[in-house]
């Protein structure tokens, strides 16, 4: 059975979900793209199976790249991050990421929490002043080890490193690693996929460094300084990380409506060791609960290699926005990448979705059923009257796909749900060609007359049905979708509790003209 509730009466706890903010230093590619798409599609659907969302991004401001970009441009560094923020931002608009909040770290809200925090710490002996004398990336801005060191060589993605003496103050790792691994142990399904988690475990093998928190001002003003020694800034990471709880409150009593977070949705190269290790020993030490999960997605390469800036192969999500729109765009990066696996883009593979699945499969579907409707049944969706082979099947499977749609989607593997959700569109098409209503309608017969008018009524709930599950993923589509069906508002806002069962609803709307979802490219 469904539920035709509202949204009202939600448990106090919000589901908290939230992306890795992006960092001010870089424009956006379809690696931040699908980060906020994916966490987006996870929102949208939590609010249709009835929960309470809070869904946070945001932007990271403070660092040496972030200062070194803004003296080379001439402009202060807060004026760079402004830009940046509007970039990002008109991106996420375009791309329709129904957050709830954007967090800056720039942000009065985001620099107290940080500073007290770090006083608490401090004052608890978690925090010490030490000399440092080793390795440093800039492009990492963090310090490095021998062990770092790939084939007895660093990296590329370290960039220039050298080697660099001065006093830090450091937060004790160490003492915590034994606590982070039993934990891990007795909690195999904290990091999703769990390969992943198991990638943790491994570089908990080897002994943790002590995590360097600041930088002196003589070499990196553009931070926040420390509550206790105003002559250094903080570490980008010590200060980024604790966004995910100056954003909710913390210190207040909303934070408790919040925290723990229900998923962290992050790339695998900022696992570990910032949101596994790092973060994990930042909470512990503050006596602030862990989150319940971390979402790890792999990377989008382009022939074999990741998209990156430094590679020149970056793929620009406004291109293709511009050209197809934002939904199509949301549909291929979600339809294309198996959560917590690479996966390569390629622009044959987005046309192939796009004709395809998109256009062919339910861009035409919606076409016929509206164009026959209009020109058989007076623009009127028809009662169904009768139920034979062809019906049943097609009732068979809807169930069948919409089981499993709801199963792959609760899990998170959109790309799985995507799969069956078409697999039944195109049940749709073929129950279409085995009752031909083109060819139904030339006859008087009343036999045929009747299965003319439960064609059209089959295939319009069916429709109905499908675009339902596909409002996570395909929100403006699916909105054109239910104004040419003229799908009631109660029906397409339906809360899903269990899978909504095969009923008529739409009989005696009136649909409107025909329309074409997917245009052809020029």
């Amino acid at each position: 059975m469904h539920c035709l509730e509202g949204f009202g009466d939600l448990p106090m706890k919000h589901f908290y979900i939230t992306t890795a903010i992006d960092y001010a230093n870089g424009a956006p590619h379809i690696g931040h793209a699908y980060e906020k798409i994916l966490t987006d599609a996870i929102a949208r659907y939590k609010r249709q199976r009835g929960e309470s969302v809070h869904f946070l991004t945001g932007l990271d401001e403070h660092g040496q790249k972030v200062q070194k970009s803004a003296i080379e441009q001439d402009i202060p560094p807060q004026e760079l991050c402004d830009r940046m923020a509007v970039v990002y931002k008109e991106l996420y608009a375009k791309l329709g990421i129904s957050y709830d909040d954007y967090i800056r770290t720039t942000e009065e809200r985001h620099k107290e929490v940080v500073r007290d925090l770090q006083q608490k710490l401090f004052d608890k002996g978690e925090i010490y002043l030490d000399e440092y004398k080793g390795y440093y990336s800039q492009r990492a801005e963090q310090f490095l080890q021998e062990k770092d060191k790939v084939d007895g060589k660093w990296p590329e993605l370290f960039g220039e490193v050298t080697e660099i003496t001065e006093s830090n103050y450091f937060f004790t790792l160490k003492k915590y690693q034994s606590w982070l691994i039993e934990f891990l142990e007795e909690n195999p399904d904290f990091v999703v996929p769990s390969f992943r988690q198991k990638q943790v475990l491994e570089f908990l093998k080897e002994e943790l460094n002590e995590l360097s928190i600041s930088r002196p001002k003589s070499r990196l003003e553009w931070g926040i300084p420390l509550p206790f020694d105003e002559e250094y800034v903080t570490y980008v990471w010590f200060d980024a990380l604790i966004n995910y709880i100056s954003a909710i409150g913390y210190g207040t009593e909303d934070f408790e409506e919040y925290w723990p977070v229900d998923y962290h949705v992050i790339g695998k190269d900022i696992l570990v060791p910032a949101h596994a290790i790092y973060w994990l020993i930042m909470l512990k030490a503050c006596d602030i609960p862990l989150p319940r999960h971390i979402l790890v997605h792999g990377f989008w390469l382009k022939s074999g290699e990741k998209v990156s800036k430094s590679l020149g192969n970056v793929v620009n999500p406004l291109d293709y926005i511009e050209q197809f729109g934002p939904d199509p765009f949301r549909y291929f990066v979600l339809r294309e990448m198996t959560v917590g696996q690479d996966a390569d883009f390629s622009h044959e593979r987005y046309m192939s979705r796009y004709s395809g699945e998109l256009s062919n499969d339910l861009g035409n579907l919606l076409s016929r059923v509206l164009n026959m409707t209009q020109r058989y049944t007076e623009g009127i969706i028809p009662e169904a009257t009768m139920e034979a082979e062809p019906e049943a099947t097609l009732k068979k499977e809807y169930n069948h796909a919409a089981a499993k749609v709801i199963e792959a989607f609760d899990a998170f593997q959109f790309s799985v749900g995507l799969d069956a959700l078409f697999t039944f569109f195109k049940a749709i098409n073929r129950y279409a060609e085995t009752r031909a209503p083109w060819k139904l309608a030339k006859s008087q017969a009343p036999e045929d007359r009747e299965l003319l008018t439960t064609s059209l009524a089959y295939m319009a709930e069916g429709i109905r049905l499908g675009v339902l599950f596909l409002r996570p993923i395909m929100p403006e589509i699916v909105k054109k979708v239910e104004a040419h069906l003229a799908i009631p508002e109660e029906l397409a806002t339906l809360i899903i509790k269990e899978t909504p069962v095969w009923e008529f609803k739409m009989t005696g709307r009136e649909v409107g003209e025909k329309v074409i979802l997917f245009p052809r490219p020029e």
